[in-house]
Order: C-alpha cells, then sequence, then structure tokens
C-alpha cells in the first residue's frame, strides 16, 4: 500500500513539474484528423503552384483578394483588410485591430525564397554538338543532390521592350525536363576520392538543354541558335533579355504525400514555404483582432537578407507607415518606433527534424521531432551564439503560455549540437527595431534539399498556433 502511495505522489510530481513531449495525433479526435489531411492537401497545391517567390506572393496575392482583401496603396474605402506587394517579391497583408497601431501589433514573418539554382547572366553556350545553361546555385546546397535528377526552368523575364514573360517548362505531364548530367561511375575513382563538397564543382552545374542543329549548316554555334529560335517563337525572348532576369532552375517532379501512412509532405521549398502558408491561412480566419495583425513574406532569406525585398529593407517599416495613414495615425518616426516598441512577433521559419540515421551531430535533448507541434527556438547563430537573435526570458514565457492555455502542441529545440554548424533567421532584423521576436515553426528532415519531408500533424499545429498568436 505504501508502494502505491509513493507511486502516486511520484506521478503527480510528474505532472506538475516534468515536461512531456506530447504527440500531435494524440490528441486529435477523428474530425480534427480530417481536417489535417484535407489541409495538408491544399498545403501541398500551394507548393505546388509556388515555385518561385514570385509566383508565391503572386497565389498568396490571390487567395488574400478572393478572401475580401484589398490593395493598401489602392484601396479608397475603410477596408480593414489590406495588403502591399513590393517589386513582386514581398508582401504584406493585415486585417487591422481593435486597437491603435501604436500599441503594438501582432506580426508573424517568413521567406518565399528557397534554395535552387538561378541562370547565370550569360547562361546559354554549345559545347560539343550539345547546347547547355549555365547556373549559379542560390543558398545552402548540397551541389551533388542537384545532378541526375528532374529540373524545370521557371521565372520572369522582362524582355528588351519592357514588357514580362513567365516562363515554366518542365512541371506539365508530358512535358520536357532539364537535368544536369552526372558522370559515369566508370570513370569517377578521382572524383570519388574528393571530399562531398569538392567533387561537383559549382562551375559544373550546367543543364544540357538540346541537341538539334539549327537548318542551315553555315551558321555558328547551330544548337545554341535553335535553342534561341525556339525560345524566341514561344516566349518571345532573345539572349539579351537572359542578362537581367530571374530565371530559376527547381525541381520539377511535384511535391506529394510520403510514408505509408500517408503522414508526411515530400516536396521542393518547404523551407520556408510551410510557415508562409501557415501564416497566411491562419490570418484568413482572424476576424477582428484586438491588435492588428500582420504576415509578412520575404524574400532573399536564403542568401543572408540582401536587397530591397529582404528583412533588412525599409518595406516592412513603409508598409507600417503607410498602414498608419490609412487608419488616421500621423506616420512619425516617433509613432513607428513605439509601434516597434509595443509589438510582439513570431519568426515562423522550420528547423531541423532529429534523424535518428544522423543522430550524432544532434543534441537529443535539445532538438526538435516529427510529430511533435511547433517547435520554439529562442535563440539562433552559430558557435557561441554568433550572429543571434534570442528572445527575451519574459517574452519566451509569454508564448509559452499563450501556447499552453490554448492546448497548442510545442516543443523547443535548436538547430543541432553547438559545433556542428548553425544557422540564422530574420528574427535578428526585427528584433534589431525593438520588436519581441522568436523563432518558431515546424521540424523538417532534409532541409535545403530539392525533397524535403514535414509532418501532416506538425502543420496543421503550426496553423493553429499562428491563429492564436493573431487572436492574443
Amino acid at each position: 500500500m505504501a508502494e502505491k502511495k509513493e507511486s502516486k505522489k511520484t506521478r503527480q510530481l510528474e505532472e506538475r513539474l516534468v515536461k512531456e513531449q506530447a504527440r500531435c495525433w494524440d490528441g486529435f479526435n477523428s474530425q480534427e484528423k480530417k481536417h489535417v489531411f484535407s489541409y495538408a492537401e491544399n498545403y501541398r497545391d500551394f507548393l505546388n503552384q509556388a515555385r518561385t517567390e514570385r509566383k508565391a506572393v503572386q497565389v498568396l496575392v490571390e487567395g488574400a483578394t478572393g478572401n475580401g482583401f484589398r490593395d493598401l496603396s489602392t484601396d479608397l474605402h475603410k477596408v480593414p483588410r489590406l495588403f502591399q506587394v513590393s517589386r513582386g517579391k514581398f508582401l504584406a497583408i493585415a486585417v487591422l485591430g481593435k486597437k491603435p497601431m501604436t500599441d503594438g501589433v501582432r506580426i508573424i514573418t517568413s521567406h518565399v525564397d528557397s534554395p535552387r539554382l538561378d541562370l547565370k547572366p550569360n547562361p546559354l553556350y554549345e559545347d560539343s554538338g550539345l547546347a547547355f545553361l549555365k547556373t549559379h546555385y542560390y543558398g545552402g546546397i548540397k551541389k551533388y543532390h542537384w545532378v541526375a535528377r528532374s529540373l524545370a526552368l521557371c521565372g520572369t523575364v522582362i524582355r528588351s521592350d519592357g514588357s514580362s514573360v513567365y516562363v515554366e517548362i518542365g512541371f506539365l505531364p508530358g512535358e520536357p525536363v532539364l537535368t544536369i548530367p552526372d558522370l559515369l561511375p566508370h570513370l569517377s575513382r578521382k572524383l570519388m576520392d574528393q571530399k562531398a563538397s569538392e567533387f561537383i564543382p559549382g562551375e559544373n552545374l550546367n543543364l544540357v538543354v538540346g541537341s538539334i542543329p539549327y537548318e542551315d549548316k553555315e551558321a555558328r554555334d547551330r544548337v545554341k541558335l535553335a535553342i534561341l529560335e525556339l525560345l524566341d517563337r514561344k516566349y518571345k525572348i532573345k539572349e539579351e533579355d537572359f542578362i537581367g532576369a530571374e530565371l530559376q532552375i527547381v525541381p520539377a517532379e511535384p511535391a506529394r504525400d510520403a510514408g505509408l501512412d500517408s503522414s508526411f509532405i515530400a516536396g521542393y521549398g518547404q523551407d520556408d514555404r510551410v510557415c508562409a502558408y501557415t501564416s497566411f491561412t491562419a490570418l484568413m480566419e482572424t476576424k477582428v483582432p484586438e491588435h492588428s495583425a500582420i504576415a509578412v513574406f520575404y524574400d532573399k532569406e536564403e542568401i543572408g537578407s540582401e536587397g530591397n525585398t529582404s528583412a533588412k529593407s525599409l518595406a516592412l517599416e513603409m508598409f507600417l507607415m503607410d498602414l498608419m495613414a490609412k487608419v488616421g495615425i500621423e506616420p512619425t518616426t516617433r509613432n513607428l518606433h513605439l509601434c516597434y516598441f509595443n509589438s510582439k512577433a513570431l519568426s515562423a521559419d522550420v528547423t531541423a527534424a532529429l534523424d535518428p540515421t544522423y543522430s550524432d551531430v544532434y543534441e537529443k535533448r535539445n532538438c526538435a521531432k516529427l510529430g511533435h507541434g511547433i517547435n520554439l527556438t529562442k535563440y539562433t547563430g552559430h558557435g557561441g551564439k554568433f550572429m543571434a537573435s534570442e528572445a527575451n526570458a519574459e517574452y519566451a514565457s509569454w508564448v509559452r503560455k499563450l501556447f499552453n492555455d490554448n492546448a497548442i502542441v510545442w516543443q523547443a529545440g535548436d538547430l543541432g549540437k553547438v559545433d556542428e554548424g548553425g544557422g540564422g533567421t530574420v528574427a535578428k532584423y526585427l528584433a534589431n527595431s525593438g520588436i519581441e521576436i522568436i523563432d518558431c515553426g515546424p521540424a523538417v528532415l532534409g532541409m535545403h534539399s530539392p525533397l524535403e519531408v514535414s509532418a501532416k500533424d506538425d502543420i496543421w499545429m503550426c496553423h493553429k498556433a499562428f491563429k492564436v498568436f493573431f487572436a492574443s
């Protein structure tokens, strides 16, 4: 009897003091499980539409417009649901709240760019009777991931007359794909002795794109000329138009369900379009919040947030000041700073999921696991927290309580072991403005690869968490 009492006392103590890592599926009833799968299906469709940052912004704007949102720069009415696009690759969407913006707003940031290959300014050339396109990789990739696989070409070209055209080749069934040929193993002995980071140089990431020569045998570079004629016929673009074009090479295969139980989504670009989608849908379901709720979608995060559509730019500042003017608050520097200092934000970005196959690079007590909900990352950076954004104790506690009070399944973890590497997000740029901010998002396997894997229950939990945050 004494042992039973002691066991009960121990269980009570554990329940009170020990944090258990809950599994999302254990808390879902049968109806919510159906929601998880239907939501994931819509997310999968979004991934297949939003292959580039421009396309992602376009799809999100179309969704916002369909839900009654209006362009802040052109709207003439007192509509409380507004958005603003900057240069086609930055987007901010707001639902105006009851309190003035100087009392602070609720911001969730994500980014819509992903690691990929870009075409060089002068990409097209002919060698040995074949036409190729030269590329320059964008963001942190393993170069060997991009050879010997089906690839697609997509992006925006501005023609010499100023008109634009969107190019998309390789996604439709029956449509030709592109590829970067790998060197056969029979001749790879020297390559295989090199480090993985070196055996495929960046200059070898060349796509083979054609072999049929132009019919005039007197012409120079007949295969290259034939490809240029094809592009002119289909898109009305010429070689000079490549120089300023935004043409990207991405995996041709669509995102799809993964796992024998279909519990995963496997697809390209989930870093960070999973957070873009979940924050977007959460905002679409936000009615009239206490504080204005704002979803921000940045570009250029994967290369350090450089550029005029990135988190280092003035794009968000311009949006907030335009929004103030719209609601009758004088858009002064003082009022902007009041808005910043009173605001709360989530830097919505993915983190690495524990992969037990490579357990030696993870610190198991402090890493995220698939199926255990949204992950809170108190600090980012590398080594001794260099280049980190770290949430203060008060704000980390506030977010934790918000999630606990609303039955949000969450966990806490870092990217990996301290000396193994690290990473950063856009959080530090908003933190520099005085905004309270913490990183959070779902864990994924294979981050930065052409085929990332996320868990459907984590995706759904992110949507629920972001909806709760917007309403706080």
